[in-house]
């Protein structure tokens, strides 16, 4: 199965570019969702987190409150090795599940985190969804009422613009329309559809 990596900064519109995809027929792993599932209650990865950050770290329901668990570790660096020591290798496990599973004319894998995790070697190419830093900025503070200070820190904890772009096979500039962006999505998924037909998998 020929594997597509889709990647981008956070507010980049990454998540338009793959839903529209599914709409022509792909399949799309989701990294995001993906890490949700394996901190899901009754989870070994729950239990590994609670284990280590407490039980504050739970809501009421006995799901994982992300808030607060993103506050620990955004502010101490080694807390969020620990928290990627623990999810990481559960994340790429189900990855790799959902990608066997695919059976569409070639698979993708969104993640925001796709070069900096390792996970780009599940990918046989790579488009790099890419917007200028001051739209991110303006996208993610109005999309999630995040505070300036806190996308900062997010977007550098990610890969920088020019080494993301550097890394990917292709890029999609996400800074018009929707309906342009939709245009550039299916002039890929024809590319990406001669390319998984040439591609030996």
């Amino acid at each position: 199965m020929f594997v597509v990596g889709i990647t981008g900064g956070i507010g980049s519109g990454k998540s338009a570019v793959t839903d529209h995809l599914e709409t022509l027929g792909i399949t799309v792993v989701d990294a995001d969702k993906v890490a949700r599932v394996v901190v899901e209650p009754g989870t070994s990865g729950l239990a590994a987190i609670t284990q280590h950050f407490g039980r504050t770290i739970l809501l009421p329901t006995g799901g994982l409150d992300r808030a607060a668990l993103r506050k620990i570790v955004f502010d101490n660096p080694s807390e969020r090795k620990i928290l990627e020591g623990i999810t990481h290798p559960r994340i790429r496990d189900e990855i790799a599940r959902q990608l066997r599973e695919a059976t569409s004319a070639y698979v993708v894998l969104s993640s925001p985190l796709l070069l900096e995790s390792g996970q780009s070697t599940f990918a046989d190419y790579v488009v790099v969804v890419d917007v200028p830093e001051a739209v991110q900025l303006t996208r993610t503070m109005s999309r999630d009422d995040n505070s300036e200070q806190l996308v900062k820190q997010i977007m550098a904890a990610q890969l920088d613009r020019e080494t993301r772009l550097s890394r990917g096979d292709t890029a999609i500039t996400n800074n018009e329309s929707l309906e342009a962006l939709h245009e550039k999505v299916e002039a890929l998924h024809v590319e990406l559809l001669a390319k998984a037909d040439a591609s030996p998998h």
